[in-house]
């Protein structure tokens, strides 16, 4: 998640504020808190109807930020189509799915994966090999994944289709974030990220509508849902563009790595999950590896 937004000018270098301190740490308590929203929704919502909620709720709250509706030029839409589809689309409706299977902190850990593949797609799409640290940290990082989705897939056949399905959601996550880092730079992240959602509310809406008929309500699922798509694919992304704004994207995007923490504590906290030894090996090998790799990237 190192690109979702691109650097602005005007940046300071200097020790984090106590603003700066307060906006990372939210992002990183309203993405790291997805995950348990989700199984919440779950709970009275079949996971089409999740998605698609939850896609309609975040283009709805961006939409009322003049700063998302920036004209976008007609030639970059088929590039908006493919990444509506591939960073919304499909792992969107894959998390809710998936969660039927494996609990909310092991897909919270296993996301935390995604910059990990997010610098392995980045050597590949530009034919360089990776640095020495680059290289180490995705060893590392792949390896965590590994550890978090054997913990996970070890407890039966249903979990292992689970993890299957997380596994593919976050390499769409880490092909999407490299294919957007352009049309960031030229755009600014939130009219990107606006006209993804108005068009994934429509690729979603198919199956979100089919889920009606077995889905039941409670307020608890509702309040879950929308506060998952106005929060988390809404006021997050505007608050990481303030936050890239005053101290830069790498330093930003370091809060990605507490998403996995946060979606454990949650889970195990209020779920009582259980995450086996392995899993939590796995995290601190991500969370390293993610480090490592983004750093080196940063520097070359």
């Amino acid at each position: 998640m190192a690109r979702v937004l691109s650097t602005s000018e005007g940046t300071h270098e200097g020790a984090f504020s106590t603003y700066d301190w307060v906006t990372f740490l939210t992002i990183a308590a309203i993405w790291g808190s997805s995950f348990i929203l989700i199984l919440i929704g779950l709970e009275s919502f079949r996971p089409g109807l999740v998605t698609f909620l939850r896609v309609a709720a975040g283009a709805t709250t961006l939409w009322l930020m003049p700063a998302s509706r920036a004209k976008i030029e007609r030639e970059d839409l088929p590039r908006l189509m493919f990444l509506a589809t591939v960073w919304v689309g499909i792992p969107f409706t894959l998390f809710p799915l998936a969660e039927q299977h494996v609990n909310s902190a092991v897909a919270g850990m296993l996301n935390g994966g995604t910059p990990v593949l997010a610098a392995l797609f980045a050597s590949l799409m530009l034919r360089r090999l990776p640095s020495r640290g680059q290289m180490l940290g995705l060893v590392l990082g792949s390896g965590g994944v590994g550890a978090i989705a054997i913990s996970a897939a070890g407890t039966g056949s249903s979990a292992a289709i689970g993890v299957i399905m997380l596994l593919v959601a976050i390499t769409c996550y880490g092909v999407a974030i490299d294919i957007a880092g352009p049309l960031q730079q030229r755009y600014g992240s939130l009219p990107v990220m606006g006209r993804m959602l108005l068009i994934s509310t429509a690729l979603t809406a198919p199956f979100g509508l089919a889920s009606i008929p077995g889905s039941s309500f409670s307020w608890a699922s509702a309040a879950a849902v929308a506060l998952l798509g106005a929060a988390g694919t809404g006021i997050a992304f505007v608050l990481m563009g303030r936050l890239v704004g005053r101290v830069g994207g790498t330093r930003a995007s370091f809060c990605i790595y507490l998403i996995p923490v946060v979606a454990l504590i949650l889970g195990v906290a209020f779920r009582s999950e259980h995450v086996a030894l392995i899993g939590i090996v796995g995290i601190a090998m991500v969370i390293a590896g993610a480090s490592l790799a983004s750093r080196a990237d940063a520097k070359g």
